[in-house]
């Protein structure tokens, strides 16, 4: 019997609980999105990140919600091409600043040695990506658990990408 009441009382529990993790993951969503407004010079909520994983890594993806606005697709452009220039040299302030110093995957990263990581950036249609190489397995799962970290904090703003067959 104290089972069934212990049953009942996590059912009855669990509508508020999630209720509850809704409200921190919106309020993390607006705290990152905040502190990224100090580090991304465009606009979060006009753009969308796309996550791909790749057996090698990853690519991340940034694009205008409105390819044509000319504006932000240049600043996502800049500022790719500028991160891409500090993480090769393992300068990885913006994600720590944005995300927190014990952003999952983030400490592995930064311990990378020169030549450990491989990072290409590429101009696509209304953004730009940049593709993370490494043929360190650990590093790899490390650039995984960063991709689903930016997941989960960038709320609406990210998706989980899929590789096709024909990309690279």
């Amino acid at each position: 019997m104290k089972r069934l009441y212990f049953a009942i009382g996590l059912l009855a529990a669990s509508p508020a609980f999630a209720q509850h993790a809704h409200h921190a993951d919106a309020q993390r969503h607006a705290d990152v999105a905040e502190r990224g407004a100090a580090v991304m010079p465009f606009d979060l909520a006009s753009t969308t990140h796309v996550f791909t994983k790749t057996a090698t890594g990853g690519i991340q993806r940034v694009v205008a919600k409105n390819g044509t606005d000319a504006t932000q697709v240049n600043l996502i452009r800049d500022h790719l091409r500028d991160i891409q220039a500090r993480f090769l040299q393992g300068d990885f302030s913006g994600p720590a600043h944005i995300h927190g110093a014990g952003m999952p995957g983030l400490s592995r990263l930064r311990a990378a040695k020169p030549g450990q990581l491989a990072i290409d950036y590429r101009d696509v249609k209304g953004g730009a990506e940049l593709e993370y190489k490494t043929k360190d397995r650990q590093l790899a799962a490390a650039i995984h658990e960063w991709f689903d970290a930016q997941l989960s904090d960038h709320g609406r703003d990210a998706v989980e990408g899929h590789v096709h067959s024909h990309h690279h």
